[in-house]
């Protein structure tokens, strides 16, 4: 008998016939089960017939996917992949116009089925399916019937994307007149949407699957066209314009990638002869159009982003950022003389305006040449010699004086007061304005993960950065000003400059998790998020941590554990402060001058010893001049509040409720009591604690459970001390089984 995971129960469906309700094996060949069904119902020809699910995705059940199927499916009997295959292929070269529509729309559900995919490739259906976008006949037809045609072409496209998906034929072997006739489609004016959507789809494949394809897509396909489809108000579109635009910056070849070359290469008459996307990208206009679209019609104009276009505007992201990459990874060349003149203009725009500069008398070239040196000591490089030296490490390369000479010169007033601002610090506090530079490009390039390829999951994009053609300057414009102003709120030397990155690295990811939607919005958050701010936030995340942590089940159970010993530690504190006795004030109507008196424990926790004391003297009095006794077997209650006996004429009078919240009084004998005032909250919490111990009763005050808290959660740190980084489990390891002998232990004998 098989085991019951073998056997699921189904139900099986056929036009004019009644449900089977039967019991399959799963280890019986498909051929058997099938042939059974259609001897129930004296159906001829088993082999024509195969099972499909009746969920309404018509996928075929095949030997490879059968365990998929489970107990209470509910299954159609229909016609086998092999005879539909054979059966589509001869309809789509029917003459009838309905039967080719019909056909193309059977053939757009079913082309997902892997199975039925194989038996209608084997069968040529690919070129099938291209004769129908390709053939001049079906061009002419086209005109005679537009809507039919557009209707019919758009599945014959969803067909052909979903055959091609399975990776059975390879991309390039299709033919330049298919693809240019698919990028013709998305180049037409006023195309059906479903027709647009699966020609945008199809173009951005053969961009990923071929080199080849994608020459021919990116001399067909221009920036104006995707900006138009961009600029419709179906984010599906929008989503499969921008993805093919993501795919033709994925693959374009490395020299092509970096916008300084196409710029360069603008004069090449070849290039010119053949306009590519690339190449448009080149140009400051198109890219600042492109930009503007997807900003205006994307971003800001929809109220909710779908997750794929999430994704590909993070592509696009990652990929315009990439273009950094190259000067990223560049050193700079001590002996190139345009990187020099560079430096030298990082110092002209700071100390133009000095005595010494070059718009003062006398001022000349070669002198400023001269006080180079100290300038460049001034500007913080660490090489002030010869500060190309502190451009040698990649990353961050050439990429942080391209930022610095951007601040210089698009935020000049900004740059000037910052430099002379640390310019006139002592040199152990000075803020270095190159060395902080060269540091926070590094670390803007790790956050934004520039030379990274994107991943097939990642959504995390920034509005902030589609404002502006230039935002990674922008954005190192903004973060400088941040490291400064950092700087001097953690009062920095020199040596805290790690620790200063570290906190604007912070201050810079919890902005950014916020999704500014401007840089104008970045700078505002990052002004209200101050180094004490940081420490706040820092704080409370390390306070909701712990507290996470004590909720694990090991930790309780240790928390329990420890409670009774962290008990008798507080009940000895609040014996022990009862022995070292305490001054209290004595309150008469008849007297404005108040008296003291004093009342201590005896050392073996027996005998109350009080009496008078003069003035309140700070001395402690010996236990042996305390005359009065009161015998703690003696004690009938303590009460407290308005109940004592000493406050009950005074309870009605407002300026006597601090002192009811002080007083308390215990009650002995019958018409005996010993009445106390304690000198504050914590005091009178202690004695009444310390009196219910000696009573037997429990210590109830707010004092007592604040301390235990505090003692328990030091005790449980200090235990945890060596499981630190070591993830504590929900629940503690099971205790495993007494073994069947000790044979194993050791005899000593």
């Amino acid at each position: 008998m098989p085991p019951p995971q073998d056997l699921i129960k189904v139900a099986i469906q056929y036009p004019g016939q009644f449900p089977l309700f039967i019991v399959i094996n799963q280890k019986d060949p498909l051929s058997n089960i099938i042939q059974e069904v259609c001897e129930r119902w004296k159906l001829p020809d088993a082999e024509h017939y195969a099972l499909q699910y009746a969920d309404g995705s018509e996928l075929y059940i095949s030997e490879k996917n059968r365990n998929e199927v489970k107990s209470g499916a509910i299954l159609n009997l229909s016609i086998s992949q092999v005879r539909m295959a054979v059966d589509l292929h001869d309809k789509l070269q029917s003459a009838s116009l309905d039967c080719r529509l019909e056909a193309v729309k059977t053939l757009a559900k079913l082309s997902g089925d892997l199975s039925f995919a194989t038996e209608f490739i084997s069968l040529d259906g690919i070129a099938v399916l291209m004769q129908m976008v390709d053939s001049e006949r079906y061009v002419k037809l086209q005109k005679i019937m537009t809507a039919c045609f557009g209707e019919m072409l758009a599945y014959a496209l969803t067909a052909f994307l979903e055959l091609m998906d399975h990776g059975i034929v390879s991309w390039d072997s299709l033919t330049i007149s298919f693809v240019k006739k698919i990028a013709g489609y998305v180049r037409s004016p006023g195309l059906d949407v479903t027709l647009l959507q699966r020609s945008l789809a199809i173009l951005e494949c053969m961009v990923l699957n071929s080199s080849n394809l994608y020459k021919v897509v990116s001399q067909e396909i221009t920036v104006g066209h995707l900006t138009n489809h961009l600029q419709m108000s179906n984010q599906e579109i929008q989503t499969n314009a921008v993805a093919l635009l993501n795919a033709l910056l994925l693959k374009a070849p490395d020299e092509a990638k970096q916008l300084r070359w196409l710029a360069e290469a603008a004069e090449d008459k070849a290039l010119n002869d053949t306009k590519t996307l690339l190449f448009e990208m080149a140009s400051s206009p198109a890219q600042k159009q492109l930009r503007m679209v997807i900003l205006n019609s994307v971003i800001r104009a929809t109220q909710t982003i779908g997750t794929e276009m999430a994704h590909q505007l993070y592509v696009l992201q990652v990929l315009t950022f990439n273009f950094l990459e190259e000067r990223m990874m560049t050193k700079m060349d001590p002996q190139d003389q345009m990187q020099r003149d560079a430096l030298f203009e990082l110092c002209r725009v700071a100390f133009e305006f000095e005595p010494d500069g070059l718009t003062q008398p006398g001022g000349t070239l070669e002198r400023r040449k001269g006080l180079y040196s100290k300038d460049y000591k001034r500007l913080g490089f660490s090489n002030h010699v010869n500060p190309a030296l502190d451009f040698v490490q990649t990353p961050p390369g050439m990429l942080a004086m391209d930022n610095m000479l951007y601040f210089s010169k698009l935020h000049q007033e900004a740059y000037i007061r910052l430099v002379l601002e640390n310019s006139c610090r002592d040199d152990r506090h000075e803020c270095p304005f190159a060395r902080s530079s060269i540091e926070l490009t590094r670390l803007l390039c790790e956050l934004l993960r520039i030379g990274e390829s994107p991943t097939e999951t990642g959504q995390d994009y920034h509005p902030m950065f589609f404002t502006h053609d230039r935002s990674f300057e922008e954005f190192f414009c903004v973060c400088i000003q941040l490291l400064n102003k950092t700087w001097k709120e953690m009062r920095a030397s020199v040596e805290d400059f790690a620790k200063v990155l570290q906190v604007v690295r912070e201050q810079i990811t919890r902005t950014l998790a916020n999704k500014p939607n401007s840089m104008d919005h970045f700078r505002s958050r990052l002004q209200n998020l101050s180094y004490n701010e940081i420490l706040k936030i820092r704080q409370k995340e390390r306070m909701n941590q712990e507290e996470w942590g004590f909720q694990a089940a090991p930790i309780i159970e240790l928390r329990e554990k420890l409670q009774p010993e962290i008990m008798e530690l507080i009940k000895k504190q609040r014996l022990n402060r009862l022995c070292e006795g305490m001054l209290f004030r004595k309150i008469s109507s008849r007297r404005r001058q108040e008296k003291y008196w004093y009342c201590r424990l005896s050392q073996n926790h027996k005998v109350l010893h009080y009496g008078d004391v003069e003035d309140g003297a700070a001395v402690v009095p010996p236990i042996e001049s305390l005359q009065e006794k009161l015998p703690i077997v003696d004690i009938k209650a303590v009460v407290t509040g308005k109940d004592c006996p000493h406050m009950k004429e005074k309870s009605t009078q407002k300026q006597n409720k601090e002192l009811l919240e002080l007083a308390f009084s215990i009650l002995y004998n019958p018409d005996e009591c010993l009445n106390f005032i304690a000198p504050s909250k914590y005091e009178y919490s202690v004695w009444i604690d310390g009196l219910n111990v000696l009573r037997g009763a429990e210590m109830g005050s707010d004092c007592t459970r604040s301390e235990l808290e505090m003692l328990l959660s030091m005790e449980i740190k200090l235990q945890l001390l060596d499981l630190e980084n070591v993830p504590i489990p929900e629940a503690p390891p099971p205790i495993p089984k007494e073994p069947s002998n000790y044979d194993f232990a050791y005899d000593y004998s």
